[in-house]
């Protein structure tokens, strides 16, 4: 959670602020006095909600102009309930209202991410397996949503392609073979990053320990077979089951010997969670 506070997020909030903001907030200035002051409140309304993006919102504010004061803010990770305050913040009433909806925006998805995570992550408590994300992220915000699912008690996967090698069925076809893909990889990775391949069938698992990979990914495996890879593969390579992971079974495969267990939907398909903004004047 500490990296999150040592990225500087300027760049993204201002985009935020200007896709909604544009030439000016009519509205605003149509109803409020220049230099009025104001407190909004931001509450919870679900039943359930882990918080991710409560930092956001003093940046947010203070870019909108309300130069703010937060006088209150719940902590990054908190498990909040329906009526819960995630923060109080004080400033410029003008501020407050055109940086409202951006502000809530991150919250929302944020915490839908952290709340989704914190449910795969509860369904397989007492398992060595973990849960970690995908780059099945939306354009532009990966890295506060990748940040969003450690919140909730997940892993992340890689960054970019830049931070790891996953040789998928596309490379495989590109190269010929799964013995080719991964001596071509071993040619050109450095030696800090571990090899990883996607295989689809049993058969392809046997290739690829005998190249010498360092994880091997199931995709869509049944399992049957995910129990089988983990006998050949045995304790020394990492074992990552993605596919179609549900929270109904996302137990049963970590049971059957997944390490890690990727779910897209964590970011792709999480809800935007209900908050909700009360600003007074003062």
């Amino acid at each position: 959670m500490e990296l999150i506070r040592q990225l500087d997020l300027t760049e993204l909030i201002k985009r935020a602020l200007a896709e909604d903001v544009g030439q000016g907030d009519i509205t605003t200035a149509a109803t409020v006095t220049p230099g009025k002051m104001g407190r909004a409140r931001i509450t919870v309304k679900e039943a359930r909600m882990i918080l991710a993006g409560g930092i956001l919102i003093e940046p947010v504010m203070r870019l909108a102009g309300a130069e703010p004061r937060m006088v209150a803010l719940a902590p990054e990770g908190a498990e909040l309930k329906a009526g819960g305050v995630v923060a109080e913040v004080e400033g410029k009433l003008a501020g407050l209202l055109i940086g409202e909806r951006t502000a809530l925006n991150f919250v929302q998805l944020l915490s839908g991410i952290a709340t989704t995570t914190r449910a795969f992550v509860d369904a397989i408590a007492g398992t060595h397996a973990k849960i970690i994300d995908t780059r099945k992220t939306h354009p532009g915000l990966r890295v506060v949503e990748k940040y969003a699912v450690r919140v909730g008690g997940g892993h992340n996967h890689r960054l970019g392609l830049d931070s790891g090698v996953l040789i998928k069925e596309n490379h495989i076809a590109a190269a010929g073979t799964v013995t080719k893909a991964v001596e071509g990889a071993r040619r050109v990775a450095p030696h800090t990053l571990k090899i990883e391949i996607e295989c689809e069938t049993l058969a392809q698992v046997e290739e690829a320990l005998k190249a010498g990979a360092d994880a091997i990914l199931l995709d869509n495996m049944t399992l049957d077979n995910v129990r089988k890879a983990r006998a050949m593969t045995g304790p020394d390579v990492q074992l990552e089951v993605s596919g179609g992971v549900t929270l109904a079974t996302v137990r049963a495969i970590a049971e059957a010997g997944a390490d890690l267990i990727s779910v897209g939907a964590l970011t792709h398909s999480a809800r935007f969670l209900d908050v909700s903004m009360r600003i007074d004047a003062i």
